[in-house]
């Protein structure tokens, strides 16, 4: 539950916070390739949907933590025997599962303008995906920092990615929200003294972020006490 810090209104007020951690896939893009994107795999490309997820939990978090390539994992996990389609085909389906959720995006830059806010990330996801993420929809213009577990070979819920992620940004914990769409990782974020946040949809977070102080211009009449 959220805890009512301030009432938010339409002057300009100091925010509470001074860096929001973000987790990028479940929040501001679809997720990379969780088990819906491998779904739709397997029917599209009329693969055996068990022996490519069990193949997928047996190497993927060594992908994730940037030991092995992209083509590695295929290897593993598709390219294990003939196939009637290439790597590249089957690379292209693969990046095109990721798209933004554009009014999430549209949420933090703002945010991030009228405050002078840090934004990082703390992500778990492979480097070929994680490039392309930052690439497609142009991360690098909203993220100081990117503590993406295939650049750090941490990855969630290790604690020590998110003391990585404090380090990177010289930032402390109680001046920091980190927010993402498990629970699991909001709250080891919490129990490591971060304020926490978890996202289900954008009308909830965008109402949470002004318990906080933090509140875009046009949202500002909404909130007043």
């Amino acid at each position: 539950q959220i805890e009512q810090n301030m009432n938010p209104s339409p002057t300009h007020h100091p925010p509470l916070l001074k860096t929001l951690f973000l987790d990028i896939g479940g929040v501001l893009l679809t997720n990379g390739w969780d088990h819906d994107a491998r779904q739709r795999a397997a029917t599209t490309f009329d693969l055996d949907y068990a022996e490519l997820d069990e193949r997928h939990h047996l190497t993927f978090d060594t992908y994730e933590e940037g030991k092995l390539t992209l083509d590695d994992y295929l290897a593993r996990v598709i390219f294990y025997q003939p196939r009637p389609f290439t790597v590249e085909d089957f690379k292209g389906y693969l990046f095109a599962q990721s798209q933004p959720y554009p009014e999430m995006l549209r949420l933090f830059r703002d945010l991030k303008a009228r405050y002078g806010l840090k934004v990082a990330a703390i992500s778990n996801e492979g480097r070929e995906l994680t490039v392309y993420r930052i690439q497609q929809f142009n991360l690098d213009t909203l993220f100081d920092a990117f503590i993406s577990s295939c650049f750090v070979h941490y990855r969630k819920p290790d604690p020590d990615i998110y003391h990585m992620a404090l380090d990177v940004t010289q930032a402390t914990p109680q001046e920091s929200l980190y927010i993402d769409d498990r629970a699991m990782f909001v709250d080891i974020a919490k129990g490591l003294g971060f304020q926490g946040l978890q996202h289900t949809n954008y009308d909830a977070t965008r109402d949470a972020l002004a318990t906080w102080g933090l509140v875009r211009d046009w949202d500002s009449a909404r909130h007043v006490a």
